[in-house]
């Protein structure tokens, strides 16, 4: 039950992502990269980054791979449709990635090295919680700046999604 509630969850990422990247590409570019004081990664585009850049560090984690050559507030892309190409195939990746891990694997143990060079371990259901709780905490500031820049914010409520996809 655990592998079906993360595979929902990443499925609901997804969706949620999308969403937010369509209420995004309304915006003019000045809007989407206006240093916004209430940012906490300067603008909507460096928040969308943001999140690329830390799936970029969990996901491969949960591989062996621990990378260290991603900062937290890097741009990978200053475009919104470089970004969106790039959010969309990591969240298939992600999607995948998912889908392919059965519920023992989810009490595993995965051992990893933070973006400082520190070791941890955790099961990894609670990686993809911390995860998918990440994407949410920046969606909601997304959420928020975008009315700030004028748009209409959609609704992520995992309902709204649930019942777009019975």
């Amino acid at each position: 039950m655990l592998a079906t509630h993360f595979q929902t969850l990443a499925r609901y990422n997804d969706w949620a992502n999308r969403t937010v990247y369509d209420a995004t590409a309304l915006l003019s570019e000045a809007e989407c990269c206006k240093n916004r004081p209430a940012a906490y990664f300067g603008s909507i585009l460096k928040t969308l980054n943001h999140l690329l850049v830390v799936d970029n560090l969990w996901f491969p984690r949960l591989n062996g791979i621990s990378r260290s050559d991603l900062k937290l507030d890097q741009v990978l892309h200053d475009d919104l449709t470089e970004l969106r190409a790039a959010r969309e195939a990591e969240d298939a990746r992600i999607v995948a990635q998912v889908d392919a891990i059965g519920e023992a694997a989810l009490a595993a143990d995965c051992t990893y090295n933070d973006s400082k060079g520190n070791p941890w371990t955790m099961p990894v259901w609670q990686m993809l919680a911390t995860v998918f709780n990440h994407q949410t905490h920046h969606r909601g500031q997304v959420h928020a700046l975008l009315k700030d820049a004028g748009a209409e914010p959609p609704s992520l409520d995992l309902p709204v999604y649930l019942r777009s996809v019975k």
